[in-house]
């Protein structure tokens, strides 16, 4: 008996084991083979074969192996006339807001048209020639990032001009939750093209397919548009990004708290430029009851950032969490209680806040000083509206 005990149990034993190793092991594996759009050659590049072709990309625009989407169709002999620049250029090393100019790819000798600036949107000159588009870059899946406005531009020209557009999909380090005031009409700016929340909740390529489903393009055009979807890509787990999608989201500790961060920008409070750790810290000079201090100066991200040279005092967020999966306004709140400056209002008079929320809604219910559960539960409808519409374009599993 107590042999037949021992017997039973050791086999009860190696059984977990093996359960274990075989989820461990399963897991390890599902999470290799997962690809992004780029890294599915085999998908595109028959599509691209005795084309003309451009890139739309940044430097985010990379292979597994580090290899560049430009690079990589040079040698498969795809036949490459213009790379278009979004927001901070072709290799990604210019401020927000900063104009980029075109110019010329010294490693190709490809012509770099710039889609930032006041040629936002490719003109039918800048297009003609092309029988494809390739849009490839690494976005964060927050509505004021003006990627996904590039790209409702380029489908728009591309539907304008009968150009096809081809989205090689990327992860989105904010998928799986919706979040924030959905976008009100008025406020329609390129931080904010389409009545969606703040944050969306699907990868660039899904949104596109969004854009294009809905006939959200001007005149309700629709592209011809083609998805090259990841491999193995699940929505509510986060994967590792290649390249800093810009100078002042550097890791994923930044691109965590940019939701929430950002909403400082459209006031008389830094969210950190001009620090080593942008969108992990926030202050003022005129919030001095909090306890963390830092000065901003000019870098490589910033070169001359807000409140450049002056103390402030704020938090500093770089040991949150790094999985944030809601959009936090305790900061923002927190940050007009203690501001104390009788000269200067703490939003900006040009309204760039309610220009970033999408409503003007937010900043009234903040200076009313409602609770942030008052404030979420009024986003309720709209998100709930816009649930209806997303569930329809969801390519991965939720």
């Amino acid at each position: 008996m107590n042999l037949d005990f021992k017997i039973k149990n050791l086999l009860f034993i190696c059984l977990i084991f093996l359960g274990v190793f075989n989820q461990y092991y399963s897991q390890a594996q599902y999470k290799d083979c997962f690809k992004t759009g780029a890294d599915r050659p085999e998908l595109y590049l028959p599509l691209l074969k005795d084309k003309t072709i451009g890139v739309v990309t940044n430097q985010t625009g990379l292979m597994s192996d580090r290899t560049h989407l430009v690079d990589f169709l040079v040698k498969n002999n795809i036949r490459i006339k213009s790379i278009f620049a979004p927001e901070h250029g072709f290799r990604g090393n210019a401020d927000a807001g900063e104009t980029v100019k075109n110019g010329v790819d010294a490693k190709t000798g490809i012509p770099i048209v710039s889609l930032y600036g006041n040629n936002k949107k490719p003109t039918p000159e800048q297009l003609k020639g092309l029988d494809i588009v390739v849009f490839d870059i690494q976005d964060v899946g927050v509505r004021f990032y003006t990627y996904i406005s590039t790209l409702t531009y380029l489908m728009e020209a591309g539907a304008e001009n009968g150009v096809e557009i081809i989205v090689l999909d990327r992860p989105n380090p904010h998928d799986g939750y919706t979040d924030g005031p959905v976008l009100k009409q008025k406020w329609t700016s390129f931080v904010g093209m389409h009545e969606v929340p703040v944050v969306y909740g699907l990868t660039i390529g899904e949104y596109g397919k969004m854009v294009n489903g809905e006939k959200w393009l001007k005149n309700g055009v629709q592209a011809k548009y083609t998805l090259i979807p990841m491999l193995n890509y699940h929505k509510k787990q986060r994967y590792t990004i290649l390249d800093k999608p810009s100078p002042n989201l550097p890791n994923d500790k930044s691109i965590n708290l940019y939701p929430s961060l950002c909403f400082f920008e459209g006031t008389q409070v830094s969210a950190g430029r001009g620090t080593d750790i942008p969108f992990q810290v926030y202050g003022s000079p005129w919030t001095k009851d909090l306890p963390y201090q830092f000065t901003p100066k000019p870098n490589f991200g910033a070169k001359d950032p807000f409140l450049n040279g002056k103390l402030c005092y704020g938090e500093n967020l770089s040991n949150y969490p790094v999985d944030l999966r809601e959009l936090n306004l305790e900061w923002v709140i927190k940050a007009y209680k203690n501001y104390k400056n009788p000269n200067q209002d703490f939003f900006l008079k040009n309204l760039w806040f309610d220009t970033l929320a999408g409503t003007d809604e937010l900043r009234k219910q903040i200076i009313a000083g409602q609770s942030v559960a008052d404030i979420k539960a009024s986003w309720k409808p709209g998100l709930n509206s816009f649930e209806m519409i997303r569930t329809k374009y969801i390519v991965y599993e939720d």
